[in-house]
């Protein structure tokens, strides 16, 4: 058997890696605590559950879906885009259900590419973004996402050739893996990118549910013109506990959201409609506010612990993660290498995120308060603290 040509463009996958590592040191009877994969330790919640089971009950949904997506759910999106970030939505052109937002964001990428064109990924950020164009045939070109700018990309200093090669700019805030929030004027910035360089500006709203001390993250379509220019990829997956779900939506733009459903239709055949039923539900009940409580008091017990070790670690206002400097003399991954074969605990190397993600670790806030504190007294150990 021979592989296709383009999955030797791809490097191992982040997450697949961590997986692997966990295994092998599980088979050798090591407690490993993993700090690595944001996937929420606690359970989705129980009115939407209720609502999977009685979906499941109906018959009716257990033919094929739509890839449209059912009425329920688009009209879901809809009111919940309108009340909570005050954005009317057509749910018939503007709003299609995905797989979750991995899914999302690749056919995004294979519907809108070319060989010769590319997309601005930023840097460090989820690895998809830069894995899609890939997958596509076309390039990635890394937006740095720099401490001193607020881990903003500088869109002025994107080259000539470069933007009018490209098609898609790939944004997401709160940040992954970094966990800033979006700066002042940058969503505006990029409207005027896009329509200047007829760019599909893509923002990942994974994570504008989880956020602290008050903030309250906005919708990149709220921005004046940002229906023109782009879209948004909204997740249910870390503010609704429904990581295993695979429940989004792709919203905006009518040409682009179609644009995508075309090349669906040829992919998958939707989601279970049973789980629209449920992600409904969710969405019409809102993000459980608990959960915003539960991970700024991990974040706050990482960040304290990591400071009384010298660790130089600024407390993020979103996300569920923690990004850290790694000590001196070490890099991103010798620095992951040391924590696993000393204390058996994951984290992830900044630099599997990006050029400029090295230099830094992420933490993942999904584990039991105690386990967490194990681990970094674990860290606080391997660091000689």
């Amino acid at each position: 058997m021979k592989p296709s040509s383009r999955l030797d463009r791809l490097p191992p996958y982040l997450f697949a890696e961590l997986e692997r590592k966990i295994r092998e040191k599980k088979a050798a009877g090591v407690d490993v605590i993993s700090l690595g994969i944001g996937d929420p330790d606690t359970p989705t919640p129980k009115p939407v559950v209720e609502a999977l089971c009685a979906g499941i009950r109906d018959g009716a949904t257990h033919q094929y879906p739509s890839n449209r997506g059912r009425p329920e759910l688009r009209n879901a999106f809809a009111r919940f885009y309108e009340r909570r970030f005050g954005v009317a939505l057509d749910p018939e052109t503007e709003i299609v259900p995905a797989l979750g937002a991995k899914e999302c964001v690749f056919n995004l990428n294979l519907a809108l590419l070319d060989p010769d064109t590319l997309a601005l990924a930023a840097d460090p950020g989820y690895p998809v973004y830069t894995g899609g164009p890939l997958i596509a045939g076309a390039e990635a070109v890394l937006m740095p996402l720099l401490p001193e700018r607020g881990f903003a990309p500088d869109l002025d200093v994107i080259g000539g050739d470069v933007a009018e090669r490209a098609r898609l700019m790939f944004l997401n805030y709160p940040n992954n893996p970094t966990g800033a929030v979006v700066p002042d004027g940058l969503f505006e910035r990029a409207v005027e990118f896009g329509r200047a360089h007829d760019v599909l500006i893509v923002h990942d709203a994974s994570y504008t549910e989880t956020t602290f001390e008050g903030y309250v993250a906005p919708s990149f379509l709220e921005t004046p013109g940002a229906k023109e220019v782009g879209v948004e990829i909204f997740s249910l997956s870390k503010g609704w506990n429904m990581t295993g779900w695979r429940t989004a939506a792709i919203l905006g733009n009518a040409e682009a959201v179609n644009t995508y459903w075309r090349l669906k239709t040829n992919i998958d055949s939707g989601m279970f409609e049973a789980v629209q039923l449920a992600a409904a539900a969710a969405l019409d009940a809102g993000a459980p506010e608990d959960m915003k409580a539960l991970y700024q008091r991990r974040r706050d017990l990482v960040c304290d612990a990591l400071a009384e070790i010298g660790v130089d670690v600024s407390p993020p206002r979103g996300t569920i993660y923690v990004w850290a400097p790694v000590p001196e003399g070490h890099t991103s991954a010798s620095f992951c290498e040391l924590v696993l074969e000393e204390s058996g605990v994951v984290v992830s190397p900044g630099g599997a995120y990006g050029p400029n993600g090295e230099g830094f670790f992420r933490i993942s806030l999904t584990m039991d308060d105690e386990r967490l504190a194990e681990a970094v007294e674990r860290l606080r150990v391997s660091l000689g603290g």
